[in-house]
């Protein structure tokens, strides 16, 4: 029974037996995987502080024949999500990405680009206070690389990244990459080219519809969430981390993938309720 490693993403924690529990964590080498860390509740020596939710690590694991769980050895953090303050905001926009991947990814099947635009997208999502004249750097894609956070400071002010910019660029992307993004520069009814102002989305099917095809119970989409799709789609999450992104801003865009992943999960998000309590 060899041990594997591999970058994995703690997902989420069930307690089991007395003392162990069961871990849903994704791998960037095997995918999604779920496994039992024994003894985890009764002594904190292997897994420490690793075992909460989005916390980055290199884990250690072995597969059995046959079974089911794998047996979670080690997990050696990388980046914490409490390395930095976290309030009620990030602590629900952490929840959301661990509950869309855990129901939306199968088990044991690698996905690379998911892996790197969720790591892309906790580096944003953490309440980092950025110093005074700080700049941007760029590598790379959701696909390719990922960059650190950086905000840059009014008035010579610290400042702290915000986390919807983040939980935009994921809900988008994540849409895109399970296959369930069709091409929003076009009507889905008819495949003329969208204008912007006269564009709309359903709850009861996917794409963006014209003026001439939008139903009675579509919602619209703004001219500015519409150009910051394509934005997100053409660029890396550090490209957005400098700019001001108000609450409201994209609003209506994350309710267009909101709808079109729960759609297709066939389930409603208890994230989503909480981030729609925060005015998300």
């Amino acid at each position: 029974m060899a041990v594997l490693s591999s970058e994995a993403v703690v997902l989420r924690t069930w307690p089991v037996h007395e003392a162990d529990l069961i871990v849903s964590f994704f791998t960037r080498d095997y995918g999604r995987m779920r496994g039992v860390a024994k003894a985890a509740l009764r002594s904190r020596k292997r897994f420490g502080g690793a075992l909460e939710p989005m916390t980055l690590a290199r884990a250690w694991f072995a597969e059995r024949p046959r079974a089911e769980l794998v047996r979670l050895d080690q997990l050696e953090i990388l980046r914490s999500p409490l390395s930095a303050p976290v309030d009620h905001t990030r602590m629900a926009v952490l929840s959301f990405y661990a509950e869309v991947l855990d129901e939306a990814l199968p088990e044991h099947d690698p996905q690379d680009a998911v892996f790197r635009l969720l790591v892309s997208v906790l580096e944003q999502t953490q309440a980092v206070e950025i110093p005074p004249r700080s700049q941007n750097r760029e590598r790379g894609h959701p696909a390719a690389a990922v960059a650190p956070s950086r905000v840059q400071a009014d008035a010579g002010q610290p400042q702290r990244a915000q986390p919807w910019m983040a939980l935009t660029y994921f809900s988008l992307w994540m849409t895109r990459l399970m296959g369930l993004l069709p091409d929003i520069g076009h009507c889905i009814v008819c495949g003329e080219a969208l204008h912007a102002e006269e564009i709309s989305f359903s709850s009861y099917a996917d794409g963006l519809f014209c003026a001439l095809h939008r139903n009675g119970s579509a919602s619209a989409l703004s001219a500015d969430s519409w150009q910051l799709a394509q934005r997100i789609l053409r660029a890396p999450a550090s490209a957005f981390a400098s700019e001001p992104w108000p609450r409201k801003r994209g609003q209506d865009l994350r309710r267009f993938t909101l709808q079109t992943l729960e759609r297709h999960l066939e389930r409603r998000l208890k994230s989503a309720e909480a981030l729609a309590r925060l005015g998300g």
